[in-house]
Formats: structure tokens, sequence, C-alpha cells
């Protein structure tokens, strides 16, 4: 998800403990374009560390390719080994726990190196909510009541959608900035991931002044 500012939704609060990075690199951004990336990282969030072969154990993919994904993820600063508890396999560790393009948009091909990575966000987001209908018979109906989708469409002026948005993303910067995805102790007990993606889509075809 690609927010504007840390700050933000932490206003008056403790400080973030999110590790954040600005990407304005067009190559950096694209090099997120790989389901397979999105799921390494994943797996390493949730973990908090994690070994070329304990990733490619959950993915079910060989080591070779995981470690080929893992090496282009660390090339652009992605993730990083570090020391592990024994002389076996070096684990992986996040770099950054929060990321950000929105300064990316500002030329041409940061334009699209974003609209290829939102894109495989798009799919995967799709690909997870088809999976939550198959399982959520099996969930708690408190669980249930407060998930699935939602629409609404509501006129704004452009100053009361940003406004909307940052109200947006302070509700969940507040737990965010808090709860590290790699931080296992933030955790609170009963916690689980839950993920939240946000589609902000004017439906007019053309900008006010232009019909």
């Amino acid at each position: 998800m690609s927010l504007e500012s840390d700050d933000r939704g932490n206003a008056g609060g403790p400080p973030s403990r999110q590790r954040w990075r600005y990407l304005d690199d067009p190559v950096a951004i694209r090099a997120l374009a790989h389901p397979l990336r999105h799921d390494l990282m994943g797996i390493i969030g949730r973990l908090g560390r994690a070994t070329t072969a304990q990733a490619a154990q959950e993915l079910g993919i060989s080591h070779g390719l995981a470690s080929h994904h893992l090496r282009q993820l660390a090339k652009y600063g992605f993730v990083e080994q570090v020391a592990g508890k024994d002389n076996r396999e070096r684990p992986w560790r996040l770099v950054a726990t929060s990321y950000s393009w929105a300064g990316a948009t500002r030329s041409p091909e940061g334009t699209a190196a974003v609209d290829v990575v939102e894109q495989v966000y798009a799919e995967q987001a799709l690909q997870r909510f088809l999976g939550w209908q198959q399982r959520r018979g099996d969930w708690p109906q408190a669980w249930r009541d407060n998930t699935g989708m939602g629409r609404s469409t509501v006129y704004l002026t452009q100053p009361e959608l940003a406004q909307l948005a940052a109200a947006m993303d302070a509700l969940l910067l507040r737990y965010a900035a808090e709860r590290p995805l790699d931080d296992l102790a933030a955790r609170p007990p009963g916690s689980v991931a839950v993920d939240f993606t946000i589609l902000v889509i004017p439906a007019a075809k053309n900008p006010p002044g232009q019909e």
C-alpha cells in the first residue's frame, strides 16, 4: 500500500516503529512487480526472519527460484541477510516495513512503474478475497461481520478527497505504526494478519472542467 506520509496517521502519538522507505526510482519500483516477490516478502514479514529454504518450502517452489527472487529484492534494497543462530543458512529480513511511492507519479516513467506494481497488487487482492470467500464459513461470526467487500460512490471535491484519504490512512497507521510487520512481539494475543486493499477511483471520465 502506498501512503503519503508516516507522520500523518501518528500526530500526537508515540513515534512510529515502522521502517519507512520512499520510492521514486522507477527501476526499484518495477523490481516489486512480481507476485512471487510479494509472497516472499510476506513470508519474511510474518515469520520475522526466514531462510531461503523456509521461504521455498512455504511457497512450494525450488530453493534456486526462491534464491533468485530474494537476491533480486536484495539488489534493490527490499530485503537483506542477517546473522543466524548458527552457521547454517543466513536468514533474510525486511529492510523496510512500509513503503510510499506517491512522489514517483510525478514523472511518466515513475507513473508507468507504479501502474505495473498496482496491477500486481490488485490481482493479488482479488485472489485473497476469493480465497476468503471459500474459507470464511469456518470463522466465527464476529470476524465475518467485519470483513468482506464494501462499495460506496460519493461526490467529492479534490480537497475533500484528500481529507478523506488522509483520515482513512490515519485509522490504519494508528495500528501499523506500533506493530511493524516483522515484529512478532508487537502482535497482540489473538491477532491475525488482516489485509486492507483500498481502491480510490474517480468514476468520471475526465477531470472537472474537461468534460
